[in-house]
């Protein structure tokens, strides 16, 4: 390793000490490989297939081009706020630990549990939603080629299990291969999508610009078109969801403080051009609105590959790129959520935490994460077999549950750069104290760092060479991890990030709003959307079991025994 990569190792694993934790994950993610992993975990044009029906029903053509350019911009500014987060604190924790980072000192641990659970379950439910997408995406071309085959949904539960088997192969026998597995992914995620355009583009029949840009649809039954288009946009929001995936590999990626925000955002303008050139492509190469809407396969984008090329094997091939990018989105997203269980798990937020937060010593890896949060995944695909209605309230907490766990880290940041509570590093942002009131920085040029009890060198009293040098932003008696308020390397200054900060809260409390309504009029028992139940129930489980267990175990981010050790002894590079 030569000078610059060990400075640079060096940098992370001070910058995590400083949060509280020892370097016990392996980083094996560079810029370019945790940016194809970001990229692949978006996998938008891929979505954009998988998802089209949701949108075109509820606002035709012209809801999906314009939602999707709202939902691509908007979303950007949400993950531009939790890029800022990643850069003040990479820690595979992500927004439970900016929860408590950031809100007032009576909330900190309430709302970090309840946003930590929110956060775990999003993340499973979305294995679950991505293995499902993969195993019917098997069916369907079982179907294509086989017309006499009659799909049944337990079939399809039985090949969601074996993509979340393959997931478990690569995430704990060979995680060593996951950087160049992404990296690979992302040339074949960009390939794919030029060769699959080309082909729909040369062979489809050309709908008219009008057809596309002008026509509206309310197949919902909705009173107005401006209801069906509010309803209908929520396709387009959940092919941006997760791209945050990134924040909770923070302790596998070099330089992570930096590259944590280039790969999320950089992901984000990548996947929404070729998103939206996709969407495009799909509408003008649309055919019959019937016959692709009704495709025994499942998905219309299938039925649309074969009306355009007029062959079972030319539509099997294009089909199965589309499959194989999917499959891969699956590895990586358990991946992620196995980062985050293992987070939440070693500040005791689960049950079982000792057991669930153990680091395999040969591959450090989460091993037993990754199986808990595969198990989960698979019970929830059991779901699917009695009813399709309930299992797309699973899904649905991916979007919920994600924005949710987003909205209260992002509003906390928003009111403390508003008071000016956030400084940038520097000298001058280390003897910072808190207001013994508040907790908090006492005035407007402030910055943050630390708790109640500090050491006297903080506290402004100069000690002799004998005495230990703590680290701000902890409490070492307490063994609690508060990490300062400091701006990190990447964030969006002054009044552009205020502005910003604030118009993705609102999008947010949008997005939530109307993630919890039916997709169709009149509302019955099959239509209903449960998501706000589902949403709700694991909030309200999270609850009672913090009262019954939680708050005697989970006091917030704990600060690991080894970098509590360096910090008596003033040298966080010991560890």
């Amino acid at each position: 390793m030569d000078t610059e990569r060990l400075s640079e190792k060096t940098s992370d694993t001070d910058r995590l000490a400083l949060l509280g934790k020892k370097q016990v994950l392996k980083r094996r993610f560079g810029l370019i490989s945790i940016f194809g992993f970001a990229v692949c975990e978006l996998i938008t044009w891929e979505t954009v297939l998988a998802l089209f029906s949701q949108g075109f029903n509820n606002g035709g053509p012209a809801g999906l081009v314009y939602g999707f350019l709202i939902a691509w911009l908007s979303t950007l500014s949400v993950y531009t706020v939790i890029s800022e987060l990643a850069s003040m604190a990479p820690i595979a924790g992500g927004q439970y630990y900016w929860v408590y980072m950031l809100a007032p000192p009576r909330y900190k641990i309430f709302s970090s549990y309840i946003v930590g659970w929110l956060t775990s379950l999003a993340w499973i439910a979305t294995v679950a939603t991505e293995s499902i997408f993969a195993g019917t995406m098997i069916q369907g071309l079982i179907i294509l080629d086989n017309p006499d085959y009659v799909s049944k949904q337990w079939q399809g539960t039985l090949l969601a299990w074996l993509v979340i088997a393959v997931a478990i192969f690569i995430n704990v026998v060979i995680p060593g291969l996951l950087p160049r597995f992404e990296t690979f992914i992302l040339v074949f995620h960009i390939a794919g999508f030029i060769t699959i355009l080309s082909v729909l583009w040369v062979y489809s029949p050309h709908g008219s610009v009008s057809s596309v840009f002008a026509t509206s649809l309310n197949e919902g039954g909705w009173p107005t078109q401006g209801l069906s288009y509010c309803v209908g946009f929520l396709g387009n929001v959940a092919t941006f969801v997760g791209a945050d995936a990134s924040v909770h590999m923070a302790e596998e990626i070099s330089n992570a403080a930096v590259n944590i925000p280039r790969a999320i955002c950089g992901s984000m303008i990548l996947n929404g051009l070729i998103g939206f050139v996709m969407m495009l492509t799909v509408l003008f190469c649309l055919g019959d609105v019937d016959t692709v809407l009704d495709t025994d396969t499942g998905f219309p984008f299938i039925q649309i590959f074969v009306d355009s090329v007029k062959n079972v094997a030319g539509a099997t091939a294009m089909v199965a790129v589309v499959l194989a990018l999917t499959w891969a989105c699956a590895i990586g997203i358990t991946t992620t959520a196995s980062r985050m269980t293992w987070s939440f798990a070693r500040d005791r937020g689960t049950p079982f935490s000792r057991f669930i937060s153990k680091v395999e010593a040969r591959t450090q890896v989460p091993a037993i994460a990754v199986g808990v949060v595969t198990l989960l995944a698979a019970l929830l695909t059991l779901i699917y077999v009695g009813s399709y209605t309930a299992f797309n309230d699973v899904i649905s907490l991916t979007i919920t549950g994600f924005y949710g766990s987003y909205f209260l880290p992002s509003a906390l940041l928003l009111y403390h750069r508003i008071k000016g509570n956030v400084v940038r590093a520097g000298p001058q942002a280390e003897d910072i104290q808190l207001d013994p009131e508040t907790n908090f920085p006492p005035g407007p040029s402030a910055g943050i760092a630390t708790t109640k009890k500090m050491s006297k060198e903080t506290e402004g009293e100069k000690s002799d060479d004998s005495t230990p040098a703590t680290v701000p932003g902890t409490d070492i008696e307490e063994g609690i991890a508060q990490a300062q308020l400091i701006w990190g390397p990447w964030h969006v200054p002054g009044i552009l990030g205020i502005i910003n900060n604030a118009y993705a809260c609102v999008y947010m409390i949008f997005v939530i709003f109307w993630s919890v309504w039916p997709p169709v009029t009149p509302v019955d028992a099959a239509t209903m959307n449960y998501s706000v139940l589902v949403t709700g129930g694991v909030i309200i489980f999270s609850i009672i079991w913090y009262w019954i267990r939680g708050r005697k175990e989970y006091k917030g981010p704990l600060i690991d025994d080894e970098v509590k050790s360096a910090m008596r002894v003033g040298s966080i590079a010991a560890i």
